[in-house]
């Protein structure tokens, strides 16, 4: 499969080396390489000069492996093993640490241990939906801030859409703005006896519905905690506001990551259309994974033709340069005239030393030709899917990275995957 030259080609060396590239996002459904994508982009260019940090979200750990590190935690790990004048580190996003770092900043020692401990707290850092999505923007905004690293690319968490990365600030805005939360937080903003008086009489019946329907110790839970919260939640907006700004300015660039299957396709061109509407940078599309093949000039007709030929006892005929079909004689129907099979020419039945057991020399070459056939039309369906996706975003420059017989491991095979990114040719007998 080969890149089609109407689209405009994913130039990736000029987009690492720009020094006013400070942030690229990896992002697209689940299972494309997204990962192997954003190491790959980091080590290409940590080795061209730039100082980089990779922000994983995977829980596979996978990034940690191929970069020789034995374990990755919130906290920045430079790499070894780096060919050239810049900097690798990898960090894997600690959803929860990240949570309690907000707090222990922007909360006094008191009232942070009080939140720290709150069993809601707990429950809320850990695994509230939308949490790990806005926590990937928070520690995105802090490490920009830190002006430590001169690129950072982002590996989004592999959420059930690719669009859940974008969404979390503002959903969670939408959660601390509530009316649930307002109304939990309306007794400890009113205070004193009026307080008192408010949660006695007007909140009765709501605690009391929702004491039964969650729990007594639950809601105060909740309420305790929104207290503690209260003067947090404005910076929690702030915070995430701006790193949406940030999301947005020139120095971002995203990369929409899909494998040429048609599902992928759909989702990368729902969020190529997203991007647009919010304004935000799209360098291009990554196309991964995909099949070639080193005899493509053998059509899949062909190739099924030619395996049916060699199954059912008949050849090719070459000779004087013309091409026809003579059917194999057996040896009690052979003619006088017909020749022995010489050397390098292909027998027409199995001699008596091959066992029933034992395939032929025509069967297994038939075998090659009908999985060169299926090759090709793997081929064909990825070219399929992928002109749709052309068709309806010829603006978006696209760069293929070749499939590979097996997983990334090491840096070498990160290295692998930054040639093609760049532009290297596709592994023509890539599994």
């Amino acid at each position: 499969m080969t890149v089609d030259p109407a689209a405009a080609p994913l130039e990736v060396d000029p987009l690492l080396d720009d020094p006013e590239t400070r942030i690229i996002v990896c992002c697209g459904s689940g299972g494309v390489g997204k990962t192997t994508t954003a190491a790959a982009l980091g080590v290409r260019a940590a080795e061209r000069g730039r100082k980089v940090v990779v922000l994983t979200i995977d829980p596979a750990r996978r990034l940690a492996q191929s970069m020789g590190i034995d374990s990755l935690d919130n906290t920045p790990r430079r790499v070894k093993g780096i060919e050239g004048p810049g900097e690798l580190h990898a960090m894997m996003l600690d959803m929860k640490r990240t949570f309690d770092e907000i707090v222990e900043a922007h909360a006094d020692q008191d009232r942070a241990r009080a939140i720290l401990e709150n069993p809601f707290y707990q429950s809320l850092s850990a695994g509230f939906a939308g949490t790990q999505e806005y926590m990937a923007m928070e520690k995105l905004g802090q490490l920009r801030a830190r002006e430590e690293w001169d690129l950072i690319v982002v590996d989004t968490p592999p959420s059930r859409s690719a669009l859940d990365f974008l969404d979390a600030p503002k959903r969670l805005g939408s959660f601390l703005d509530g009316k649930f939360i307002r109304l939990l937080m309306a007794p400890a903003k009113m205070g004193g006896r009026a307080g008192m008086k408010f949660l006695n009489v007007g909140m009765s019946m709501m605690t009391g519905t929702l004491g039964k329907l969650l729990g007594g110790q639950f809601l105060r839970d909740v309420q305790t905690f929104v207290a503690a919260m209260d003067t947090m939640f404005g910076g929690f907006r702030t915070r995430a506001d701006a790193t949406y700004r940030l999301l947005q300015a020139p120095g971002t660039a995203f990369l929409v990551v899909a494998a040429p299957e048609r599902d992928a396709l759909r989702e990368a061109a729902y969020f190529v259309e997203r991007l647009a509407a919010e304004e935000m940078p799209l360098a291009g599309l990554v196309l991964n994974r995909v099949h070639g093949s080193g005899a493509a000039r053998l059509s899949a007709e062909r190739a099924r033709a030619a395996a049916e030929n060699l199954e059912e006892g008949r050849i090719v005929d070459q000779g004087h340069g013309k091409n026809g079909v003579r059917e194999a004689a057996s040896p009690a129907g052979s003619s006088p005239d017909s020749p022995d099979p010489g050397p390098g020419q292909l027998p027409h039945q199995e001699t008596e030393s091959q066992t029933p057991e034992q395939p032929s020399v025509n069967q297994l070459t038939a075998g090659l030709l009908r999985l060169h056939a299926e090759r090709m039309q793997v081929l064909k369906r990825e070219q399929r899917t992928r002109d749709r996706f052309t068709a309806l975003h010829p603006e978006v420059p696209v760069t293929e990275v070749a499939a590979l017989p097996g997983d990334v491991h090491d840096l070498a095979g990160l290295r692998a995957i930054g040639d093609r990114l760049a532009g290297g040719s596709p592994a023509t007998g890539a599994a």
